[in-house]
């Protein structure tokens, strides 16, 4: 009989616990109510970090079809983004020679000014062509002040190409999306 008045309340409280396990795992499975798509990536460097971004849209019908094939996932061609004033435009400087790599010509990944939370972010990017001078050893540069100073002592050269691209970015220093 001392049995019996043992096993009734273990009977009880595991019956307990059950339930409630049963009641927490049924919260816990309420539906999300957002929708997640995949979304390719790039790697590309900001202030000394490294960010991940996306192309969406481009100014230019070429640079979006070398965007879209690039990344296996369509790259929108908007002309009127070329309409955006600069000052509402942040930059991208993208490398044409140098060290190969992941970057859209096949040299290092872009550069990035003003990622999210500084003053001047902006997922509109004026794309600056990047290029090593002859002569110099190209390094990795990973922020536009080391791009700013190596134009400064002559090694590179940069030039706006008048093309826009949508960049947002995904994974940043201190954030993501």
């Amino acid at each position: 009989m001392f049995r019996m008045m043992k096993i009734k309340p273990l009977i009880s409280l595991s019956l307990t616990l059950m339930t409630a396990a049963i009641l927490l795992t049924a919260c816990n499975t309420q539906q999300s109510t957002g929708s997640f798509a995949q979304i390719p990536a790039g790697l590309a460097y900001a202030e000394g970090s490294e960010i991940y971004f996306t192309h969406t849209e481009a100014s230019d019908p070429a640079i979006a079809e070398k965007l879209t094939n690039m990344m296996k996932s369509p790259v929108l061609y908007v002309p009127s983004l070329a309409l955006v004033p600069e000052e509402a435009l942040a930059k991208v400087f993208v490398f044409e020679n140098g060290l190969k790599g992941k970057g859209p010509l096949g040299f290092q990944p872009d550069v990035f000014n003003n990622p999210p939370g500084t003053d001047g972010y902006s997922p509109l990017r004026q794309i600056i062509l990047t290029q090593w001078v002859e002569g110099f050893k190209a390094v990795e540069l990973k922020s536009e002040a080391e791009i700013n100073q190596a134009e400064i002592d002559g090694k590179i050269t940069t030039t706006i190409s008048g093309v826009v691209v949508n960049m947002p970015f995904i994974v940043w220093d201190g954030g993501k999306r």
